[in-house]
């Protein structure tokens, strides 16, 4: 015998309603919300427990990956550095050494004063401040993202050597010091072997001639410094050539 139900909105019943519908037949209804509340706790269970699958300390802040690590952009900076080649005033002249070279002058006397002045300084402050370089201090330009330094070494003491002039400066091996033409050559004398420093100093005076007076003024008995000593006749003869011809016949200081 079929039983027909009556129709009903269970969304209208109390929470729980007992429904006779004949012939001793009763139902037992309850309504949508209250069957929403009892699906909730084990739907939020289940959610906790998906969550519980992650730890707070794998997740990343936003534009963690977008960070880039400082040996990369080292390597953009000093790609972007070696671009200075092409111009006539500023350029590496030894990353090895971590040396940075600026020109000075055409012509030099004994008793000139071989340091970077400020106006030699200012090109190079605009040359490296648009790569990200920022001037920390008198002596010091820093670029944050590259973890790198260069250095403008001052001399402790007047009359001092051009050979000591980066002997007190802390440089870690990705920094560079911003040094004369004439001091590039005296760290090139002291620490290469005679046939590779006269090879770079000739590359060097090519475009950024050195004041060989003072150089030699300043030369010791160590045997690397007798041994270059023998060559200084070579180096004068190529640095007279080099400056009598173009380009660089036509080059002025930077003050």
């Amino acid at each position: 015998m079929d039983h027909k139900l009556p129709k009903c909105a269970f969304s209208e019943l109390p929470s729980k309603a007992v429904v006779r519908v004949g012939d001793g037949i009763t139902l037992e209804c309850m309504s949508d919300s209250e069957t929403r509340q009892k699906s909730q706790p084990e739907h939020r269970s289940l959610i906790w427990r998906l969550l519980g699958l992650f730890n707070a300390s794998d997740v990343q802040p936003a534009g963690a990956d977008c960070v880039a690590d400082p040996e990369t952009v080292r390597a953009q900076v000093l790609e972007k550095m070696w671009a200075f080649s092409a111009e006539p005033y500023f350029q590496i002249a030894d990353e090895r050494l971590g040396l940075l070279s600026v020109f000075d002058d055409l012509k030099y006397d004994r008793a000139d004063v071989d340091m970077i002045s400020p106006a030699m300084r200012k090109h190079v402050v605009g040359k490296l401040g648009p790569l990200g370089f920022r001037q920390t201090s008198g002596t010091v330009l820093e670029h944050a993202e590259a973890d790198m330094r260069v250095y403008i070494p001052k001399f402790h003491a007047l009359g001092a050597s051009p050979f000591d002039i980066a002997r007190y400066t802390e440089k870690r091996p990705q920094d560079y010091c911003l040094l004369t033409p004439t001091q590039v050559a005296c760290q090139f004398v002291d620490h290469y072997e005679l046939d590779d420093a006269v090879r770079r100093i000739e590359v060097l005076i090519a475009k950024h001639p050195i004041n060989l007076l003072k150089l030699a003024d300043y030369l010791e008995g160590k045997p690397k410094h007798r041994a270059f000593r023998e060559v200084l006749g070579h180096i004068k003869r190529q640095q007279r050539i080099a400056v009598e011809s173009e380009p660089l016949c036509r080059r002025r200081s930077l003050g």
